[in-house]
């Protein structure tokens, strides 16, 4: 995958058993990345997979690569990094 061509979509864990991952750049539930609250993941792909176009999931919310680089580094979804001495 070209990281230009990606689109992330932020889902609800609700519909992780809807999800294909022949059609995402993902291979399994294990492989997904979650909010540290486990209530949502995100999945990345080219071209929209049909569980989207059916309306079987319907995304969260949807970003580019540098919007969902900014999301990850958020509380939400990244533990803070401790300082050691």
């Amino acid at each position: 995958m070209r990281i230009g061509f990606i689109t992330y979509a932020i889902i609800d864990i609700v519909d992780l058993p809807n999800i294909d991952f022949k059609q995402v750049g993902d291979t399994s539930a294990n492989t997904i990345r979650k909010s540290l609250d486990e209530l949502q993941f995100v999945i990345k792909y080219n071209i929209t997979p049909s569980f989207i176009t059916d309306g079987t999931v319907t995304p969260l919310q949807t970003l580019t690569h540098s919007q969902a680089v900014e999301l990850m580094k958020t509380k939400a979804w990244s533990e803070p990094i401790e300082e050691t001495e």
